[in-house]
């Protein structure tokens, strides 16, 4: 069919429809931003609709009908052979994905997608997206975004900057570089509980490693409080020396704590699907999003071989002469 006007308005994106709901457009990651000339190297048509499909909405209507009839120059057997041709450039893939139990409402087990990348991907970059790992690249740009901060120059002034310098080493009172742990927090609140028990913060510093002992063996706080309070004598001569000693005489036995085995993720339940007949298969059999007998039919891939490529059995070939040979004698009546 010729067109008078090739060079016609390109459609709005807004009034093309949208799919149902779990269907459609889906955008693959790590696309590079949009610009011009980005489907230059397509064929004028694969370009012109490539960049239709690319300024389309998520979860827009991405079949060879819907998109025939949002653009007036091409029908639905030059769509639907142009978005084979974006399968094979690596720009589109058409995905079923099962539903998890629950999520689906009206009882449909499967959705399809249609992933669309600005940028071309390989046939390995598709396959791994498809499984649920990390894309090649995604951890690079991952870091390239993390902001690090670097320490200030050395001509650089310290409060101009808002460091604060370290304490002096010969400070009289240097103070905790962090939060106190709950081996200390627990010591120190022993005379809040019982002021026989009232330890300086000396005594907590010095009794502090066999309590972290105490929490690296799996006490809990509460635990440790009941231990050294239980049972006091009265008076307590010298908190130091008792705590210590029921610290060192109570100690809880090693445990041996079994690694847990990590129970893996939800697997991404993905299908490649065929851009052409829709059959479903593995990425791996599906290179460019065509089975083996679309890609046979549109020349971009080995078939099935012919029959005539095939050499006959000797023993087929001497039977059917027998055959011929006896139509050919004439019966008698």
């Amino acid at each position: 069919m010729a067109y008078d006007d090739f060079i016609a308005a390109p459609p709005d994106p807004a009034a093309h429809p949208l799919a149902k709901p779990g269907y459609g457009k889906r955008s693959a990651p790590d696309q590079s931003p949009p610009r011009n000339g980005d489907f230059e190297h397509l064929p004028a048509r694969a370009a012109y609709l490539a960049g239709l499909l690319d300024r389309l909405s998520e979860n827009a209507a991405m079949d060879a009908k819907t998109i025939a009839k949002a653009q007036p120059l091409y029908g639905q057997a030059a769509v639907r052979t142009t978005l084979n041709e974006l399968g094979v450039a690596g720009h589109l893939r058409r995905v079923r994905r099962q539903v998890p139990s629950g999520e689906s409402v009206s009882g449909t087990r499967w959705v399809f997608h249609t992933y669309w990348s600005r940028t071309a991907r390989d046939n390995e970059w598709w396959a791994v997206f498809l499984r649920g790992d990390v894309v090649p690249g995604a951890a690079a740009a991952a870091s390239e975004e993390t902001d690090v901060q670097e320490p200030p120059a050395a001509d650089e002034d310290p409060e101009a900057s808002g460091a604060v310098p370290p304490p002096e080493a010969n400070s009289p009172r240097p103070e905790r570089s962090s939060a106190p742990s709950a081996a200390y927090d627990t010591l120190a609140r022993l005379g809040l509980q019982e002021p026989r028990l009232a330890l300086s913060a000396a005594d907590c510093a010095a009794l502090e490693q066999l309590a972290a002992e105490w929490v690296a063996r799996g006490a809990s706080p509460e635990h440790l409080t009941h231990a050294l309070l239980a049972g006091l004598p009265n008076p307590v001569h010298s908190p130091r020396a008792f705590v210590k000693r029921r610290l060192i005489d109570k100690m809880p036995p090693e445990r041996t704590v079994v690694p847990a085995t990590p129970t893996p993720g939800p697997r991404r339940r993905l299908m490649l699907e065929c851009t052409n007949c829709r059959v479903p298969g593995r990425p791996e059999a599906l290179p460019g999003g065509l089975c083996r007998g679309c890609r046979s039919l549109d020349g971009s891939g080995p078939g099935v071989p012919e029959r005539s490529a095939r050499q006959p059995d000797p023993g087929v070939r001497a039977l059917v002469a027998q055959v011929r040979a006896g139509l050919r004698v004439p019966q008698r009546v």
